[in-house]
């Protein structure tokens, strides 16, 4: 006969599987690209491209490895009019998981069509965390897009307000498009200062140019994954 309390134990893990085996890391990450009918193929692959470098960067993988519990769990999704999620939930603790990342992004074809639907697409980064089987001790949309229009689907306003309700911090990537006035003048960075970003030390890195993606993106990688104050950087600084 077993003992009551492992009997009890037993009983207990069957009736909740998912926290008998959620996994504690120090971020959960959300990487959310833009895929609309402005994005090329090409300008797709590109930004395919500069997650995978940045993600496996040796100086992205020390910061991850000096984080708390010395790996961080990331997604990588694209959006559009809907929202695919390309590479699932992976823990990235070693450089070989950090590959293994990469190389999945840069393997699977475009899923996500069609204008932009900003709103829906916090909301789906939103989902993704709440229905994984993953306990963050941080949680972060890392939104990246080269506009703050949003043709369909809940408000940008809602969306995020619901978002940062949850305690998810949303960072943004603006990827400037030729002759934007960045900063100045309502440029795209105001826009994402002003509509996309929320929560805890929230914060903006600049694309200044395509060429600058990769560098913009593995800036932005560290900060979010050190839990440094946010401020706004250019990438091209």
């Amino acid at each position: 006969m077993r003992p009551l309390f492992l009997s009890l134990a037993l009983a207990s893990s069957a009736a909740c599987p998912a926290a008998a085996f959620a996994q504690d890391t120090d971020l959960e990450l959300v990487l959310l690209a833009d895929a609309s009918g402005s994005i090329t193929p090409g300008e797709l692959q590109f930004q395919r491209e500069g997650y995978a470098q940045a993600i496996t960067d040796p100086e992205v993988l020390a910061v991850i490895a000096g984080t708390a519990y010395g790996h961080i769990a990331v997604t990588y999704v694209e959006w559009a009019a809907n929202q695919a999620q390309v590479v699932d939930w992976t823990l990235i603790d070693s450089a070989e998981a950090a590959q293994g990342f990469a190389a999945a992004l840069l393997d699977e074809p475009r899923q996500a069509y069609g204008r932009n639907a900003i709103g829906a697409a916090l909301l789906e980064g939103l989902r993704l965390m709440e229905e994984n089987e993953i306990e963050g001790w941080r949680r972060v949309i890392d939104f990246s897009g080269d506009s703050a229009n949003s043709w369909a689907g809940p408000s940008i306003e809602s969306a995020r307000a619901q978002v940062v309700a949850a305690g998810v911090t949303i960072n943004a990537l603006p990827i400037l498009p030729p002759g934007d006035p960045g900063r100045a003048h309502g440029g795209l960075e105001t826009l994402y200062e002003e509509l996309i970003i929320g929560g805890i030390g929230a914060f903006v890195v600049t694309a200044d140019t395509r060429d600058s993606f990769a560098e913009a993106v593995k800036k932005k990688l560290i900060l979010e994954i050190s839990g440094l104050p946010g401020a706004s950087y250019a990438a091209a600084e």
